[in-house]
């Protein structure tokens, strides 16, 4: 998948793990220049990358060892290159999770991943309202719920050690953190590429604050 879009490139991880093609669909949409990548040759000079994500930590984070890809992300983050973490991508940018105990995370954010706290049935799969931090990178400048609401299938929720990595939350049937971030890394809980008009406009925002940092250092 390559785009000829006149946006930021990014870099979209393939280590076999997720359902590349509607996130890919949806930043060609927005004019991102598109490329997967298989190893970490393939997202070299990127100016962004997504890491998308579904399935358990463990198997995961083996899969991102053996693609190459574990020192990768770590040396994007500390270069300030934007990564962004969709559902469990998001899980694994955190030290380590309940779901695979003594299996290491990225550990970009510090923090840990814990099975979802609530009365409700888990996973937690359907719509809901996220409460996003004024200052947030994606958070949305105005609108109403809908601009709010995006689309969730998850067992598990992220839990920063730090109450300023928390850039959302949402609710089922207890508070959970629906969004992090830390520098240029971040990452939502929910599913973007499935959530209708606000997906699309998040991830919009995400490749609008891309482009005003490559024009910045070019």
């Amino acid at each position: 998948m390559t785009a000829g879009g006149s946006g930021p490139s990014v870099a979209l991880l393939d280590y076999e793990m997720s359902n590349l093609r509607s996130a890919g669909k949806a930043l060609e949409r927005l004019g991102a220049r598109v490329r997967v990548a298989a190893r970490p040759a393939d997202a070299q000079g990127a100016d962004a990358v997504v890491l998308p994500g579904v399935g358990r930590f463990g198997a995961a984070m083996e899969r991102l060892e053996a693609h190459g890809f574990t020192g990768m992300l770590r040396d994007a983050a500390s270069a300030g290159t934007p990564v962004l973490g969709i559902c469990l991508g998001l899980q694994l940018l955190f030290d380590e999770s309940e779901e695979s105990p003594g299996v290491h995370g990225l550990g970009l954010i510090p923090g840990g991943v814990r099975r979802l706290r609530t009365d409700l049935k888990v996973p937690h799969i359907g719509w809901s309202e996220v409460d996003w931090r004024a200052d947030a990178v994606f958070a949305p400048a105005d609108g109403g719920p809908a601009d709010r609401t995006y689309y969730f299938v998850h067992s598990y929720a992220c839990e920063p050690a730090d109450a300023d990595d928390v850039l959302g939350t949402a609710e089922h049937g207890a508070p959970f953190v629906a969004a992090a971030g830390r520098g240029s890394v971040a990452g939502v809980q929910f599913h973007p590429e499935k959530s209708s008009s606000a997906g699309l406009a998040l991830l919009g925002r995400w490749l609008e604050g891309i482009a005003v940092r490559e024009g910045a250092i070019a």
